[in-house]
């Protein structure tokens, strides 16, 4: 392989679609950049590459996390938090799963407690595109988050203001 030059390749991991976008402005000058949503689709992607054939070359990988941020600095709430590594959420002591939509929704509610999120909004953040119909898809998924939230028995709420859009409150 000495006249093959090596190629790197950088994986960059992000789980909301806000934090992909920053991502790939960040790495834009990169050579080989693939961004995914959790470590374990990275893991996925190694396994697959790792594995030996004619046509794909083991590549040196390099892992970034890119850190949550808040537009407002905003810490979130003691005792509740969203671990992304392991789509988690976290309430004190204890843990519940999340799917990937619950988990970008609730980096943006939890990231801002108590501040509006539209449904427009809302919709970018976590599907990625423009709203279509009457947001039925958004409302199941705060019907979900909020099952987990009482599951957990966390004082956050997801309060509904009628029209525009969504907040978390501590009671």
């Amino acid at each position: 392989m000495r006249g093959i030059p090596a190629a790197s390749l950088v994986i960059g991991i992000a789980s909301s679609p806000t934090e992909r976008r920053q991502l790939a402005h960040l790495l834009s000058g990169t050579e080989a950049v693939l961004i995914v949503s959790s470590v374990e689709q990275a893991r996925q992607f190694m396994d697959v590459s790792a594995r030996p054939s004619a046509a794909v070359m083991a590549w040196p990988v390099q892992i970034r996390h890119a850190e949550a941020v808040d537009d407002e600095g905003t810490p979130p709430p003691p005792g509740l938090s969203v671990d992304s590594d392991r789509r988690m959420l976290c309430w004190l002591d204890r843990e519940i799963g999340l799917t990937p939509l619950e988990h970008d929704l609730l980096v943006c509610l939890v990231g801002t407690p108590g501040q509006l999120w539209t449904s427009d909004r809302l919709h970018l953040e976590v599907w990625g595109n423009e709203r279509l119909g009457r947001g039925s898809d958004l409302h199941s998924v705060v019907r979900r988050v909020r099952r987990k939230l009482a599951r957990l028995g966390a004082s956050a709420t997801i309060h509904a203001v009628r029209g525009v859009g969504f907040r978390l409150s501590l009671a």
